[in-house]
């Protein structure tokens, strides 16, 4: 008489080892953060290289990275740029290694600076 109630089930239901379910479902990769491309300019066009000599010299920080962000130019030609300010006397250099150079403005004019090394 117990038989009215399981009627329905199969056997493969009363199984206590198949009790798990459906088989799950396959885990879906993620593509991955997609980065907008950099469009950085190569070379200097004029407008780019006068705010390069009238901004960057203002900068607290100046690094290659930071001068190539904000002006939307190449690492290579911010590192080319800043030795030429360098050379120039219109920043100072605060650090360098072979992997990181640091520069900030210069408080002092380029002729100021002048006696300051003979003192």
């Amino acid at each position: 008489m117990g038989k009215g109630k399981d009627s329905g089930k199969s056997k493969k239901d009363k199984d206590p080892a198949n009790k798990s379910g459906g088989k799950a479902k396959k885990k879906k990769w993620s593509k991955g953060k997609v980065r907008d491309k950099l469009n950085n300019l190569v070379l200097f066009d004029k407008a780019t290289y006068e705010k390069l000599n009238k901004e960057v010299p203002n900068y607290k920080l100046i690094t290659p990275a930071v001068v190539s962000e904000r002006l939307k130019i190449r690492g290579s030609l911010a590192r080319a740029a800043l030795q030429e300010l360098l050379s120039k006397g219109m920043i100072k250099l605060v650090s360098k290694h072979r992997s990181q150079v640091i520069y900030t403005r210069n408080t002092k004019g380029p002729e100021e600076e002048a006696p300051d090394h003979l003192a």
